[in-house]
């Protein structure tokens, strides 16, 4: 039998999302904040996508994009080759059957007056009317049943839950209208540790008894990695990377990438002090006011005079991953970074 061909359930097409702020002033003219631009991807069927960066790089703004919680200014978003951003809202509301999201904080995204069941057959009443009130209560259960929650649970309130048990109720209101894709937006960073590993297995296990395809944000470079086929790093609203978990982890490309993986902890306390040497140096600039050039320049040890002046274009390498870099070659030729095998 022939092997087929991967689908690509999902293409990003050179979106780009802006804001206008106040500039501050009674009189002062809107400032335009550039959140996302020249974001160019696709995702493929039964695939874990991780998305990377600081707060600030628009991670969650590409994820809402996606789904169409917000509108970009330009571009396509193509799901299954149809232009989600072109379709009328009643179209658009029978799409969101097949997308879902789960939300950073478990107990600020659940309803405190409606019961689990209430919460978890919610998309069901809006999504899928024709199903009687006995249907959706025996989709609810089994759903509920999937994500790790007993059937007594049911007619309990969020309140009554621990964050990880509240985070389970919203992975199951995310699952219960069968989706192909769910967007999982920092779906455990604020959890405790123990509970973090229980709730990665758990996406990893729905994953795939599922099918599902996953979009996985985190501002975590180990959390990622253990969920993701392909990890996009995104720094100032622009992609910088994009590789495959092991490319990633065992042989970054972008100096960014390089100082993320800096951020995770490693045991040993030498080879600790051999990671400073990457490690991020000040704040990331301002979105409304960004650097000329590269816009990781200011923070990067390999800058040098042309990253002032030349905007660095994402190429494609040899082994298929993006790069936006323009000294990519010398940090190939970099020590490795201590502790990233």
């Amino acid at each position: 039998m022939m092997n087929q061909t991967p689908v690509n359930l999902l293409e990003i097409r050179n979106v780009k999302k802006t804001f206008s702020i106040s500039g501050g002033g009674f009189l002062s003219r809107p400032l335009t904040l550039t959140a996302l631009e020249d974001i160019n991807f696709t995702i493929r069927k039964g695939e874990t996508l991780g998305i990377v960066g600081e707060s600030g790089s628009g991670k969650s703004t590409l994820g809402r994009c996606i789904l169409q919680l917000l509108s970009p200014d330009q571009g396509q978003v193509l799901w299954l080759g149809q232009d989600l951003t072109k379709l009328p809202a009643e179209e658009m509301r029978r799409r969101r059957q097949d997308l879902q999201i789960i939300f950073q904080d478990p107990l600020a995204s659940l309803n405190p007056r409606m019961t689990v069941g209430e919460i978890i057959a919610d998309p069901l009443r809006t999504l899928r009317p024709e199903l009687s009130k006995e249907q959706r209560r025996e989709r609810v259960l089994k759903t509920m049943a999937a994500v790790g929650l007993l059937p007594e649970m049911i007619n309990r309130y969020p309140h009554e839950f621990s964050g990880g048990q509240a985070q389970r109720i919203g992975i199951a209101r995310a699952l219960v209208t069968e989706p192909k894709l769910i967007v999982c937006d920092e779906p455990v960073s604020a959890l405790d540790v123990s509970i973090q590993a229980q709730i990665l297995n758990l996406l990893a296990e729905l994953k795939d008894a599922f099918g599902l395809t996953l979009i996985f944000i985190s501002h975590n470079l180990s959390v990622v990695r253990h969920v993701s086929d392909r990890i996009l790093v995104l720094y100032l609203g622009r992609i910088v990377e994009l590789a495959t978990g092991d490319e990633i982890y065992l042989d970054p490309r972008h100096p960014y990438t390089r100082a993320l993986l800096t951020a995770v902890p490693i045991p040993d306390p030498k080879l600790a002090r051999k990671r400073s040497i990457d490690g991020l140096k000040g704040e990331i600039p301002s979105p409304i006011n960004p650097p000329s050039g590269c816009t990781f320049r200011t923070r990067c040890r390999f800058a040098e005079a042309q990253c002032a002046e030349t905007r660095p274009p994402l190429e494609t390498l040899e082994s298929g991953r993006l790069v936006a870099c323009l000294r990519w070659r010398e940090i190939e030729a970099a020590e490795p970074i201590a502790g990233s095998a």
